[in-house]
């Protein structure tokens, strides 16, 4: 999806069914549009055919969401006879199921979400309010998230520690951290705790043992 700042459909509500102005004739491929044309028609129906977009995205992550939970032995194999790409499919699905609808934004694009799914809630909720109200594209908000991790920290503070997983990895931790009755952040914390005093000897292990764990955020893009 092109990264573009998002505009404000001109729809009368958010939920109103999208739709394309009369004037604009769509196809399969293509867009056909009326010699003479008023600036602001123009303007609006691009504003449409951007929301159709954005929104094409959160419709296909809650159609995947669907497919698994009511035909979890055979969503798989039905996706793969169709053109539809699994893995973009599953990064969707990803971002719906942590913005269940009531928590997402209508004046901010899926990709906003996208960029702080992995925060905790609060923290989503703060970081998009923060973008609508500055009105902040989707790289904006990106930067200021960076500035933010990248800021000095306080002897003995916290620090945010990013992590790169694919989708399918990011579900699979979920589920474990769940399975465990544990928040995925202390749940990750602990595993790689316990991994770090594997690789460093009993010593370690001991000390690691006996320190409380911060409270530090992983993130996943």
């Amino acid at each position: 999806m092109p990264n573009l700042r998002h505009p404000t459909p001109n729809i009368s509500g958010p939920q109103e069914k999208l739709t394309v102005d009369d004037r604009a004739r769509t196809r399969r491929s293509s867009l056909s549009l009326p010699d003479y044309l008023p600036l602001e028609h123009w303007k609006t129906i691009g504003e449409q055919i951007f929301a159709i977009v954005d929104s094409s995205a959160w419709w296909l992550g809650d159609w995947l969401v669907f497919g698994q939970q009511t035909y979890p032995r055979r969503y798989r194999d039905a996706i793969e006879q169709t053109s539809l790409d699994y893995q973009t499919l599953r990064n969707y699905a990803w971002i719906a199921r942590k913005f269940p609808p009531s928590r997402r934004r209508d004046g901010l694009s899926l990709q906003h979400h996208a960029e702080v799914a992995a925060l905790p809630a609060p923290a989503q909720d703060h970081w998009l309010s923060l973008a609508e109200a500055h009105g902040w594209s989707r790289n904006e908000l990106r930067r200021h998230l960076r500035a933010a991790r990248t800021e000095p920290q306080d002897a003995g503070a916290t620090e945010d520690v990013q992590v790169t997983a694919s989708a399918e990895q990011c579900d699979r931790w979920e589920k474990a951290a769940q399975h465990m009755e544990s928040d995925l952040n202390d749940w990750m914390i602990r595993k790689v705790d316990e991994a770090a005093a594997t690789a460093l000897g009993p010593e370690i292990a001991d000390d690691a043992a006996r320190s409380p764990h911060p409270d530090s955020s992983v993130a996943s893009e």
